[in-house]
């Protein structure tokens, strides 16, 4: 063997070593960039787990509110978060240099879709820049932020290539799938599965301990690619699942047959089905949008996802169903929707949380200003909505619910006192189900 590929291979064998020695002694500096859905609850199991963590983000504002130990994520209690902060554990920077004394860094950023339904990549690209800027021998990069297979070693790796520093020798790159599931109270950061795949094998091994520090179950895949699918085939299967129930809500409607009677006696069968529900449309950050990563990925392979898009149709689909759901409501009580008051009960994309990206409830809002409705809105965790240009502030629910031609629950938070809405309500379209078991002729079913 060569001197030069015998110091190499020290070098590697070093670099992995005095990883590997920091992460399982928790000497590791931790970092995080992106505190948001994802990358807040992270930082805090990793402080929880003994290392001293620092968190990224562009936002001042976050960055401050953050460091005063106050949490902005509703599953993240101030209780737990604040001693944290406090005993230096977890801090806050806006700052990228700050990655020059890090060993290792997760990337939680947005990677939403543009109108035309593409991959909109500038925020992965702009944490690769950062990072690639401080990048140095011994950093572990993690990318969690859904995308599409190839992202990892087509579009991050180059960027840190370009150091001159050498993957899986120098430093090393693992892609590991978020799957946080906001408002979920039994399956949360710590105890969901985490599954990791590197550029190479050293990648995946110390991308493995690493989150096995923090982490109750850790699953290494063999690649990075195989990982960003993982992500892929979960979310796909629930949209393409949920389309299904909602055709089938369709169908249902035009049959004059209760499709949640139909799903509920369905569920009774021991194997081969598992229960999926209709409603107003899909919200969040995941499955309205995940799927079409891998719609427009398979378009480049030169296959048409067929199932992806018909599901995305249906799914799109269904606010425009609500809307004449209460259409045909008001119209059964002599009334049109010009003029009408119509108050939307629950903004939020799902139950329990405050979060409104691509919620349902913005389409119905709109569909229904532009037919001339007076639309307002009330949800016990959202306290005010953009629409266009406008603002539109919480109401008070049970005075909105009474005063209301018609309310249309489009979120069913718990805790909502549904039995003084079916009370005081003159007209409920319910698109959730959230009054299974009240019987009231004022009460339209989705």
């Amino acid at each position: 063997m060569s001197s030069e590929l015998l110091e190499r291979n020290t070098a590697q064998a070093s670099a992995a070593a005095k990883l590997r020695e920091k992460i399982a002694n928790k000497s590791a500096r931790v970092g995080v960039l992106g505190l948001g859905y994802v990358g807040l609850p992270l930082a805090v199991e990793f402080a929880r787990a003994g290392f001293e963590v620092v968190g990224i983000d562009v936002q001042q504002a976050k960055v401050d509110q953050f460091n005063r130990g106050t949490s902005y994520i509703k599953d993240v209690k101030d209780d737990v978060f604040s001693p944290l902060v406090k005993s230096g554990k977890l801090r806050a920077t806006s700052d990228f240099s700050a990655i020059r004394d890090l060993d290792t860094i997760d990337i939680c950023v947005p990677t939403p879709l543009r109108k035309t339904k593409d991959p909109d990549m500038s925020f992965v690209v702009s944490a690769s820049d950062a990072i690639a800027e401080h990048l140095h021998p011994g950093l572990l990069v993690m990318l969690e932020s859904t995308t599409y297979p190839g992202t990892t070693d087509e579009l991050v790796l180059p960027k840190l290539n370009a150091s001159g520093l050498r993957v899986g020798e120098d430093f090393f790159l693992c892609f590991s799938p978020e799957r946080v599931d906001p408002g979920n109270p039994k399956f949360q950061t710590a105890n969901i599965p985490k599954v990791v795949g590197g550029i190479t094998s050293t990648c995946t091994e110390l991308g493995a301990l690493f989150y096995k520090q923090a982490l109750e179950t850790v699953v290494p895949v063999s690649s990075t690619r195989v990982a960003e699918m993982v992500k892929l085939l979960e979310n796909t299967f629930r949209m393409i699942n949920i389309g299904l129930v909602n055709e089938m809500a369709l169908l249902c409607d035009r049959m004059n047959i209760d499709v949640w009677e139909v799903i509920d006696a369905a569920a009774t069968k021991p194997f081969g089905f598992m229960p999926f529900y209709p409603g107003p449309g899909l919200g969040g950050h995941c499955i309205p949008i995940d799927p079409f990563y891998l719609s427009w990925k398979s378009k480049e392979a030169g296959i048409e996802a067929r199932f992806i898009e018909l599901a995305g149709y249906i799914n799109g689909r269904m606010p425009e169903f609500v809307v004449e759901k209460v259409l045909y409501a008001l119209n059964d009580a002599t009334k049109p929707v010009r003029g009408s008051h119509v108050h939307i009960l629950g903004t939020a994309y799902k139950k329990d949380i405050d979060d409104v990206r691509e919620s349902p409830a913005l389409d119905i809002i709109i569909l229904l200003r532009h037919m001339g409705a007076n639309v307002t809105f009330s949800d016990p965790y959202v306290k005010k909505i953009r629409i266009n240009d406008d603002v539109l502030e919480a109401q008070e629910m049970l005075p909105a619910v009474e005063s209301a031609d018609c309310v249309v629950i489009v979120t069913d938070h718990r805790g909502v006192d549904y039995k003084s809405v079916v009370e005081r309500g003159k007209l409920i379209v319910d698109t959730r189900n959230a009054l299974k078991g009240f019987r009231s002729s004022k009460i339209v079913r989705l």
